[in-house]
């Protein structure tokens, strides 16, 4: 059978048991065993997938969660592949249970809207950039009894398609400001009556966390970051390499979990680090392994910019080109409440089921990086 359907369904899979106990981790798998064994005796029968829908699954499984405390859960290892992004993202559309009432037996009403967006960018040795992609979704989790309908809406010059034009041609009707995406696609629930006209999505959102809309934008975007990078020899056994990140958004935002690591050339055997003075929450290290450079840094201003410094020796003279060898630097980062497409969610309207209903609503931005890449 086709792998991706297999990805597909595990992704799916994991996705709906999250739904149902809150958190994915090996404490709540123990204690909801006999539930995760139901969801998954509807969700597959005789090895034919039958749904993968949260909503559905509500007739059919009884068994209620036992919910586990977030707040203290070891990691996920290597099941974090599956859920998006969770190691790196704090609160990706919440840890709790759709299911499970809360106690008191009341439910909060709340919906959270996510807009996750994984940016992957080549420069050239000279800075330039070279290729430049956002792959972004914008995510769903409602906690709405009754579910009412909701109208999300976005960026009124938002384009879509560029209609053969280049990305370049400002004197196109989008005008320069506009946010222009190459192609998207909307969960089954959305409709689009008035989507061409402005830019309002509406649903009636399923229970669960769900994908309302998938995007790909490949227009000019300013990138995040800035990546600096040099080495060059300093005697027969000895080279030097000089690293500089610049945050190129404004000061009032901060990325965290930045990560940049570098191939070393296959002689290296030592490598001593200094760090710029004052450096806080920075960590260096040699990978001997498969010969890499690490460096890591808990968070980053907005403006502000990092250098580090490495001495290498190598075991035998070098007699190629060093610069061959080495590189490239590539990074990872996650930068809360920042998105480089510059999409934006202009309101979420929830149907009234009443004078008093007014459900909390929390819109959240999410940038991290994809493929960020900066060749030597």
């Amino acid at each position: 059978m086709s792998p991706s359907l297999v990805l597909e369904l595990l992704h799916r899979i994991a996705r709906v048991i999250k739904d149902y106990l809150g958190v994915l981790n090996e404490d709540s798998f123990r204690k909801n065993f006999v539930l995760v064994y139901e969801l998954l005796d509807e969700v597959i029968d005789f090895g034919y997938a039958q749904t993968t829908s949260t909503e559905l699954l509500k007739s059919y499984v009884f068994n209620e969660p036992i919910v586990v405390d977030a707040a203290r859960l070891p990691p996920l290892g290597p099941a974090a592949m599956f859920m998006q992004g969770t190691k790196r993202m704090p609160g990706t559309a919440v840890t709790k249970s759709v299911v499970a009432n809360e106690p008191g037996g009341r439910k909060r009403e709340e919906i959270f809207v996510d807009i996750i967006e994984k940016i992957s960018v080549t420069f050239s040795s000279s800075g330039y950039i070279l290729t430049s992609e956002i792959d972004g979704t914008i995510q769903m989790k409602s906690y709405l009894t009754g579910n009412p309908e909701i109208r999300l809406a976005l960026n009124e010059d938002l384009n879509i398609g560029r209609g053969g034009r280049s990305v370049y041609d400002y004197g196109s009707s989008a005008g320069a400001g506009s946010v222009i995406l190459d192609d998207c696609n909307f969960h089954e629930s959305v409709h689009l009556d008035s989507f061409d006209v402005d830019r309002t999505l509406s649903l009636v959102p399923p229970d669960g966390e769900f994908p309302v809309m998938n995007y790909r934008m490949t227009q000019e975007f300013k990138p995040p970051f800035r990546i600096n990078a040099l080495i060059e020899e300093a005697g027969a056994f000895k080279a030097e390499v000089i690293l500089k990140v610049r945050a190129e958004f404004p000061s009032t935002i901060t990325a965290n979990t930045i990560v940049v690591q570098m191939p070393l050339p296959k002689h290296t055997t030592r490598v001593s680090f200094e760090l710029e003075s004052g450096a806080v929450g920075h960590t260096t290290d040699f990978k001997e392994a498969n010969k890499k450079l690490e460096w890591g840094l808990k968070k980053i201003v907005g403006g502000s910019e990092h250098t580090l410094r490495a001495k290498l020796t190598f075991s035998q003279e070098s007699h190629g080109n060093i610069m061959k060898e080495a590189g490239p630097v590539s990074m990872t980062f996650t930068i809360p409440m920042y998105n480089a497409s510059k999409l934006q969610v202009r309101y979420l309207q929830i149907a009234k089921k009443s004078k008093t209903y007014n459900p909390y609503r929390w819109v959240r931005y999410v940038t991290q990086a994809n493929s960020y890449v900066a060749r030597l």
